[in-house]
C-alpha cells in the first residue's frame, strides 16, 4: 500500500524552553520569521503526502490557528495591494489537509501514536517529531518513503551520535551491514547508559509505521520514564525482522534543545537571500571582536566587548 497519511505529536510541555513556552506551544516558537512546526508541515507536503493528523494538547490551539484561514488578515493584506505576503498567507492554509486529536494525557511518544489509530485506519503512514528539523533535498520524509517501497518493513531514521550522547536517544542493533543507507535492525535500547549501548546510531525523529503497531501499542507496558515507549514497540517488531534502519541525507537540527534551535537560527539565516549578507556581516564582526578580547585576556589587558 501507498503512505498516504502523516502524523505529528506535538502535545509535549515544553519545559526546557520555558519561560518562553508558559503560555505557548514549543512548537510555535519561530525559526526567523516560520514556526518551527511549519517546516515539518512543509517536509510532509514536499514528500507528496496530503492528509496530516496533529496530535495536540489542550494548550495549543494557536497551531490549530496558525494552520487555519485568517480571513481578517487575508481581507487586510490585499486592501494594501500586498500581494507577496498575502500569497503567503494563503500557503499555510493550504499546505495539506490537516487533522487533529487530542492527547488528553501525555503518556509518552508510544501513546501519541497510538492517539492516531483511528485516522491511520489500515495502512502504513509516517510519523514527524516536531524537535527534529531536517533539511535536506530530497526531503528526509520522501528518502524514507523511496526506501519503504522497497523493503516493505518498518524504516526509521539513524545518524551516528557522540559517545555521550547515546543515553538522549533510542539506539538500534544492526542486523546487516550498517555501513549501508539501509540495513536491517535487531533491537532497540531507549536511551542506554554508554556501558550498554549496542552502537552509536541513533533514531531520529522520523519513522515510517505499519498499522500492526498500533496492536503492540495497546498492550505495551510502561518503559524507560514510565511512560509507553516507541522504541519499545519498535524493538518487538525488529526482533521479528520487521524493522529497517535509514541513514538519511540532510542537515538535521534538533530544536528541542537550546543550542540546536540557536544552531538552526543561525544557519537558516545564513541560507536566506534576503538577510544572509548582513547577518554574516554582524556575526563576522562579533567574532573579530571577540578574537580581539581574548587576545587582550592573553596579553593581561581587560578585555572589551560591546
Amino acid at each position: 500500500m501507498e503512505i498516504k497519511k502523516a502524523v505529528i505529536p506535538a502535545a509535549g510541555w515544553g519545559t526546557r524552553f520555558l519561560p518562553a513556552t508558559k503560555a505557548q506551544p514549543k512548537e510555535m516558537l519561530p525559526l526567523i520569521d516560520k514556526p518551527a512546526i511549519q517546516y515539518i508541515v512543509e517536509e510532509v507536503r514536499n514528500s507528496g503526502l496530503k492528509d496530516l493528523l496533529l496530535i495536540t494538547g489542550k494548550t495549543k490551539r494557536s497551531i490549530e490557528d496558525h494552520f487555519d484561514r485568517s480571513v481578517e488578515l487575508e481581507d487586510f493584506l490585499r486592501e494594501k495591494n500586498n500581494g507577496p505576503m498575502l500569497d503567503l498567507v494563503e500557503d499555510i492554509a493550504n499546505l495539506v489537509d490537516i487533522y487533529y486529536v487530542r492527547q488528553k494525557e501525555q503518556l509518552g511518544l508510544g501513546h501519541a501514536v497510538y492517539c492516531a489509530r483511528n485516522f491511520i485506519s489500515n495502512e502504513p503512514f509516517a510519523v514527524l517529531l516536531s524537535d527534529d528539523i531536517i533539511l535536506g533535498d530530497p526531503p528526509c520524509l520522501q528518502q524514507m518513503i523511496d526506501a519503504y517501497h522497497h523493503i516493505r518493513t518498518a524504516v526509521i531514521a539513524v545518524m551516528e551520535v557522540p559517545d555521550e550522547e547515546v543515553d538522549k536517544y533510542g539506539i538500534v542493533t544492526p542486523a546487516g551491514d550498517s555501513n549501508r543507507n539501509l540495513f536491517p535492525v535487531s533491537s532497540l535500547v531507549e536511551k542506554p547508559s554508554l556501558k550498554k549501548t549496542p552502537s552509536n546510531l541513533a533514531v531520529i525523529g522520523r519513522y515510517i509505521l505499519l498499522p500492526e503497531i498500533f496492536g503492540i501499542l495497546e498492550d505495551l507496558p510502561p518503559g524507560r520514564g514510565g511512560e509507553i515507549q516507541l522504541t519499545d514497540a519498535l524493538d518487538i517488531l525488529a526482533q521479528h525482522g520487521k524493522v529497517h534502519a535509514y541513514r538519511f541525507t540532510g542537515q538535521r537540527y534538533d530544536i528541542g534543545d537550546k543550542l540546536g534551535f540557536l544552531k538552526a537560527t543561525v544557519e537558516i539565516a545564513l541560507s536566506r537571500p534576503d538577510i544572509a549578507e548582513s547577518f554574516f556581516s554582524y556575526l563576522f564582526g562579533k567574532v573579530q571582536k571577540r578574537n580581539l578580547a581574548v587576545i587582550d585576556v592573553i596579553n593581561g589587558k581587560s578585555p572589551s566587548i560591546t
